[in-house]
């Protein structure tokens, strides 16, 4: 088991990057091996299980997955509309959260530990930017008990003052040293200067506004059984996981105001819209963090596409969804992928270069990030800007193409092998609205994505963006501004930064 501070180290780690990046290794290579790689053998098709439905008289909505192969389920409960923070409560929704299992009208937080401990399972409870979820993993035999544990930790939390002051002080120093470290930084910016957003996790400043009234209010708002999925992945049938949802989740009330989600009422905000520029960078930013060891260098860029199209009530993957996808796998999706290719493996300039997307309902958040030494941050920064600006220029070889399709559908084939990505893949679809049926053509829609699609997504979205540097920019002012003669340049010493305030200064 995780200790506590190990969980909320994992928690900054994650909110502070994206939920949905995959991890790819290189295969090691022989010093004698071929030119040119052997040609990709036959996409292996991936069986999606069959997914039962169902809703509780409450409301909760059921969905389960059974799996045999192995004595062990995964439940995820989703609570949809509950990730979005109050105006200057960031990082609300994630206090909510994460204070589920930190005590019951019956039972302490070390009570609750122990126990799921002792049931030799794991239980976890955060929030991101669009939704809050409770997770349990736990062997087959020892689910219904872990069950009334999991129920009563959503059902009857008190929040208790203790508990939300220790919770403010743990996350306080995890911030602290995060706050510390460029690339963190870089991205909690980004958050704020180039999203119009926060980090879901907070700031130390936002931490201390932050009441009981406040959590006990969020939680009764969106903590609904009408605005939540119960997923259930494993060993377990559809007939046994609605009887425990009944038994567990069946007396739940829908107190909240929020008693359905964003898409059954309706209120998915429009998306916005930008007018296509031939500029890659539009504002420059640099954080000024002196005596840094190293620089980051971050590319951000709001994209005016969300996850999903909404008409009439219903709502659909949006058609740029898989080009995007499919266009940042090979900006910055892997070892092989171009940011690393020429930033670490033709250049030595970094350990590894790399990209991510983070869906919202009507946006989208593309960061490219890369961390190298103060001395070579301007240089690392025409690159990045020189691999955008590429993407729309010219159009992607096949033979680059197939492997980093194949990266994608490889990865996401991986991710149904095991309950709990099974689960959390249902949990992406389930936040946004969307049908469990998208697990069975995602493979044929990543294939399906040609280069011009690529590059027409590259030329319509991703130039314009900003280049947010953090790091010791005496080392490195002069060679940015002679690389970038015409740019306006706006530096923020770290020290006077307030990451609360949309000028990102302190008055």
């Amino acid at each position: 088991m995780e200790n506590g501070k190990q969980k909320m180290k994992n928690r900054i780690k994650f909110l502070t990057t994206s939920a949905f990046a995959f991890l790819i290794l290189p295969f090691a290579v022989c010093v004698n091996a071929q030119e040119q790689p052997p040609a990709p053998s036959a996409p292996r098709e991936v069986k999606i299980p069959a997914i039962k439905n169902s809703e509780l008289p409450n409301g909760l909505k059921v969905a389960v997955v059974e799996r045999r192969n192995l004595p062990l389920v995964s439940v995820w409960l989703l609570l949809n509309d509950a990730g979005a923070d109050s105006e200057q409560k960031d990082g609300l929704a994630n206090a909510t959260a994460a204070l589920l299992t930190k005590g019951t009208k019956t039972r302490t937080a070390t009570q609750i530990a122990e126990q799921i401990e002792f049931l030799g399972g794991n239980l976890d409870a955060g929030a991101s930017w669009n939704s809050s979820v409770v997770s349990l993993s736990i062997t087959s035999d020892k689910l219904e008990q872990a069950l009334a544990i999991v129920s009563d930790v959503v059902l009857n939390p008190t929040f208790a003052q203790s508990e939300i002051d220790l919770f403010k002080t743990q996350t306080n120093d995890e911030l602290t040293v995060a706050l510390k470290q460029p690339g963190s930084l870089a991205s909690f910016v980004a958050s704020r200067y180039t999203f119009g957003e926060h980090n879901a996790v907070g700031t130390p400043e936002s931490l201390k506004s932050i009441t009981n009234a406040d959590i006990t209010a969020f939680y009764s708002q969106t903590y609904t059984p009408k605005n939540a999925f119960l997923i259930f992945a494993g060993d377990i049938s559809g007939e046994e996981a609605n009887a425990l949802a009944k038994k567990f989740f069946g007396t739940w009330l829908n107190n909240g105001k929020l008693s359905q989600s964003a898409y059954e009422r309706g209120q998915i905000p429009t998306v916005g819209t930008s007018s296509p520029t031939n500029n890659v960078i539009n504002r420059f930013l640099v954080i000024d963090l002196p005596n840094s060891g190293q620089a980051a260098v971050t590319y951000a860029k709001k994209l005016y596409v969300g996850r999903v199209s909404c008409a009439n009530n219903k709502c659909a993957t949006d058609a740029t969804y898989y080009p995007s996808t499919v266009t940042n796998t090979i900006l910055g999706g892997g070892y092989s992928a171009r940011l690393n290719a020429e930033i670490r493996i033709k250049r030595g300039l970094s350990y590894g270069a790399g990209s991510n997307l983070a869906s919202r309902n009507n946006q989208t958040n593309l960061l490219a990030r890369v961390q190298t030494k103060n001395e070579t941050a301007a240089e690392v920064t025409e690159l990045v800007a020189a691999e955008i600006a590429r993407l729309g220029s010219d159009l992607t070889e096949q033979t680059e193409l197939i492997p980093r399709q194949l990266t994608l559908t490889g990865a996401f084939g991986s991710s149904l092998e095991t309950t709990s990505r099974l689960a959390a893949n249902l949990v992406e679809l389930y936040t946004f609205g969307l049908s469990a049926d998208e697990l069975n053509s995602y493979m044929t829609n990543v294939r399906g994505v040609t280069a011009e699609q690529v590059k027409n997504f590259a030329t319509s979205n991703l130039n314009g963006g900003d280049i947010i540097i953090v790091g010791d920019y005496k080392v490195f002012a002069d060679d940015l501004k002679k690389r970038f003669p015409t740019q306006k340049i706006e530096v923020i010493a770290a020290s006077q930064l307030n990451l609360n305030s949309d000028t990102l200064q302190k008055k």
